[in-house]
């Protein structure tokens, strides 16, 4: 009698049914035919599909999302790649340029073109006298310079009417922008400025990633230290 007004006021749960499933293992070995007997509902309809069938559907889901994670694997995979070859390419040119005076537009102008930045641009300052007469040395204001000091990392985001989006070719085209300040180390004031900028919104964006903007930053400023006194 006590045992029964227990079970009474504690039934049976789906829980302890699924504990007791899970730690008898053996339970449908003594039970086979239920296999067979077991109708679920499937997930494309309110149609009955048996135990068998269901778990087949369910492990052909599990291989779709596997292939579409191996297919993101292996596109990021190739555009890290052809990212890495361009970036290499780019890096080449720095090393072999005999004349410094001609780096600073090599430098903005391959950018453009291997990473298909619609536009750049490059100003340096505090240049050795023999190339302040040059056009990326002139032109730039203390407003500029002290931007520049003031980025410890490269700014990405909307065009919000900076002054060095002037240095463009076309800067009402400018929407999204990157301004990367060039320094001789990690602390130092900055000595330059490149500028990469696309009529896409969200080309250069705050959510965007600028480790390998600050990989451009640190070869730009190495190979533009050969302008400096």
């Amino acid at each position: 009698m006590n045992n029964f007004n227990a079970n009474a006021m504690n039934p049976i749960t789906e829980d302890d049914i699924a504990n007791y499933l899970a730690n008898t293992p053996d339970f449908f070995e003594r039970h086979a035919q239920l296999l067979g007997q077991v109708q679920l509902t499937s997930p494309h309809g309110n149609r009955a599909v048996s135990l068998q069938e269901r778990q087949a559907e369910m492990l052909r889901e599990k291989i779709k999302a596997l292939e579409h994670r191996v297919m993101d694997m292996v596109r990021h995979g190739t555009e890290n790649v052809v990212t890495a070859d361009r970036l290499q390419r780019w890096t080449r040119g720095l090393l072999t340029t005999r004349d410094p005076r001609g780096l600073p537009g090599q430098i903005a102008g391959q950018l453009q073109s291997l990473f298909l930045v619609p536009q750049t641009a490059i100003k340096v300052w505090d240049c050795d006298s023999a190339y302040r007469d040059e056009a990326y040395a002139q032109w730039v204001s203390d407003d500029v310079k002290a931007l520049a000091t003031s980025l410890t990392a490269p700014y990405c985001g909307l065009n919000s009417g900076f002054e060095a989006a002037g240095w463009l070719a076309e800067p009402q085209a400018a929407v999204s922008i990157a301004l990367i300040p060039l320094r001789p180390e990690p602390e130092a004031a900055a000595f330059g400025l490149l500028v990469l900028a696309s009529p896409d919104a969200q080309r250069f964006n705050p959510e965007m990633g600028t480790d390998f903007l600050e990989r451009i930053a640190e070869l730009a400023s190495g190979a533009l230290s050969r302008l400096r006194p």
